[in-house]
């Protein structure tokens, strides 16, 4: 019998959020603490709405006042160990967060005297530099875990011993006052091109997805996918993988987004007949890939158009057709998924009609369709943020039901604010680690390194920095992973030839794939969480469901025309329509069924032509083709004696 209350079941939200997110363990606080706090939070907001608007400061004062907020935040809001008061601020968090934004001011307070003697820093330059990395070291720990703050110091102290043993170190060793300067009073550490983009471009799309979800925004997504696919087989999958997608876009978290449209979707497949542990990873995969979903993705995007040094929009646009190839991959198997086990759509009278609810709330989508409007005209990031900050504000005063009070928008201006705390920390400390690799030249080394074990074949290349940015992953935020393996990976596959934006796309994808991929599986155990299921049979089944994104990847390596490299018309169409196929394909292959259950050994040929139809290649698309062609006829064939039986 089909429920029909999906949302009957009790979650614990809050707990979920806490066990598999590092950065929603902050305090709760009430009274004087609490209003303290928020207005921190709001001043720190305004004060990037302001610098976006009418001129950013100078970069290390943008940086350093940056950051400064960020710090002083993250000490009064995170406890320092589980046993320190989760309820109220102690007194010593209070010189704590103080001591730390002073460490950080004092690149603005003094500024001009350490513009004069830049390369000669004194002893009070070198002591505020120790004291502000050591606590950088600390609020990251914080409000992320010890995995990278641990590699950070690892870095500091490869900087250093190598002075001591020059041939186990491959270089020669700095001193202390020469780590410190080139760490933390220049822009190639701790303000460097990361906290740049944090304190830019990051923070306002986070403050603009804060503040549109305070018009409703969130809600209004679950109801037009539910109008769009709620009636079609296996139609709550569909609204899961569609809703996720648009709400992981816009907050740039797989946890996050897992957590708050998983607490509909999970419950709603589940009622229809789905088990728990594919309806969580169902939710995971779609959260997860809101990541390399334009037009905003994440973090980690914004960051590589900066490595790259090409407009943002340049990047959004070549991440169009691999996520597109991710989606379709993942709404393929729901669906096949759903054929065999002979699953329904929702009634109608549980749907939303869907023109009413664009009469009513269809506003909403226009800060979405300004903000790719203002990008693809030209304006950076920060100002298309900026414009659509203002254009969500403006639009929500259409409607009563979405209009942004008072309340709602000093709401939305604190949660920007927390919610930019983790990036910017990860932004600051992963800024040591490039800040070793560009002092010592490791970098470098560690391509060289990669080329020579795989004798210079780009098949074993690819596969060695998959697993780097899987295992980093296991312990890093998706930017700080991106980071870290852009910077010593993704080099090696540079002096093999692969173009620059596939080589970036590829370690992005493959940063995003960890929180996917069991032992750790972030999103998919918190997707586990909400469904009761098992943590590691989500996390397999995760994986299973985003096969593709661990193989599109490969395929525009190797064929970067999917990623608008060297593009010409009848073979970009070509590529496209086979990789399409080739999906298709994949599903089958995964799930197992097509009309019919699928043979174990027809699976394994399926497989393969779907590698076949998505590796480029004339021979290897016709492969592909004959496996679809002769599938499709075999198991309509098998289908169909089935029914005469």
């Amino acid at each position: 019998m089909v429920d029909n209350k999906p949302q009957d079941q009790v979650i614990d939200l809050n707990e979920v959020m806490r066990q598999y997110d590092t950065e929603s363990r902050y305090r709760t606080l009430k009274g004087w603490q609490n209003y303290f706090i928020l207005a921190i939070a709001v001043a720190m907001s305004l004060f990037h709405l302001y610098t976006a608007g009418f001129g950013l400061l100078l970069a290390m004062k943008q940086r350093a006042v940056h950051l400064a907020f960020v710090l002083f935040l993250t000490f009064l809001m995170y406890p320092a160990t589980k046993k320190s008061p989760s309820d109220k601020i102690p007194w010593y968090d209070f010189i704590l967060a103080t001591v730390a934004a002073y460490s950080v001011l004092y690149m603005v307070i003094h500024f001009n005297e350490l513009i004069m003697r830049a390369g000669l820093p004194t002893t009070m330059d070198i002591f505020i530099g120790f004291l502000g990395i050591g606590m950088l070291l600390e609020a990251t720990r914080r409000v992320s875990n010890p995995v990278l703050p641990i590699l950070a110091i690892i870095s500091i102290i490869y900087c250093y011993f190598g002075r001591y043993f020059p041939a186990l170190f491959a270089h020669r060793g700095f001193n202390t006052a020469r780590i410190i300067n080139h760490m933390y009073l220049g822009t190639e550490g701790v303000f460097g091109v990361p906290i740049s983009v944090s304190a830019t471009f990051v923070f306002m799309f986070i403050l603009f997805g804060s503040i549109l979800q305070e018009t409703g925004m969130g809600k209004f997504v679950i109801d037009l996918a539910l109008a769009i696919a709620g009636k079609s087989t296996g139609g709550p999958a569909k609204v899961a993988v569609l809703s996720s997608g648009i709400m992981g876009t816009i907050s740039g978290s797989s946890v996050a987004n897992v957590c708050t449209t998983g607490t509909f979707t999970i419950p709603l497949m589940k009622s229809i007949g789905y088990k728990p542990h594919f309806a969580a990873a169902v939710e995971a995969v779609a959260s997860t890939g809101g990541q390399i979903m334009p037009p905003i993705m994440g973090a980690a995007a914004f960051i590589m158009a900066e490595f790259l040094g090409v407009p943002y929009i340049k990047v959004a646009l070549a991440a169009v057709i691999p996520a597109l190839l991710y989606y379709a991959a993942v709404i393929i198997q729901v669906h096949l998924e759903a054929t065999r086990l002979g699953l329904l759509g929702l009634p109608k009278e549980r749907l939303p009609e869907l023109w009413k609810l664009l009469r009513a709330k269809g506003h909403l989508l226009i800060p979405l369709f300004a903000i790719i409007y203002f990008l693809v005209a030209g304006y950076t990031p920060m100002k298309a943020a900026y414009y659509g900050v203002l254009t969500t504000i403006a639009v929500s005063f259409i409607s009563k039901e979405t209009r942004l009070t008072f309340t709602k928008l000093i709401d939305g201006l604190a949660n920007g604010a927390k919610g930019s705390l983790g990036v910017a920390c990860a932004c600051g400390t992963v800024g040591i680690i490039v800040g070793m690799a560009t002092l010592t030249g490791l970098g470098l080394r560690i391509a060289s390194l990669i080329i020579t074990i795989s004798q210079g074949n780009l098949l074993i290349t690819l596969l060695l920095t998959m697993v780097t940015c899987i295992l980093l992953g296991a312990g890093l935020p998706t930017t700080a992973n991106f980071i870290v393996t852009s910077t010593i990976a993704a080099p090696a596959l540079l002096q093999l030839g692969v173009a620059p934006i596939a080589a970036y796309m590829f370690v992005l994808y493959f940063g995003i794939a960890a929180d996917l991929s069991p032992p750790v599986a972030l999103a998919a155990y918190a997707g586990a969480g909400i469904a009761g299921s098992e943590p590691m049979k989500t996390g397999v089944t995760a994986v299973k469901l985003a096969l593709a994104g661990f193989l599109v990847p490969y395929i525009y390596v190797m064929n970067p025309m999917l990623v608008l490299v060297d593009v010409t018309p009848i073979p970009f169409v070509l590529a496209i329509a086979t990789a399409m196929m080739g999906v298709f394909l994949l599903g089958m292959s995964t799930i197992g069924y097509y009309k019919a259950q699928i043979p174990f050994w027809l699976r394994i040929i399926i497989f393969c032509g779907a590698i076949g139809l998505l590796k480029p290649g004339l021979y290897s698309d016709t492969l592909g083709l004959a496996v679809m062609i002769f599938t499709i006829f075999f198991q309509k064939r098998r289908a169909l004696r089935k029914v005469e039986k």
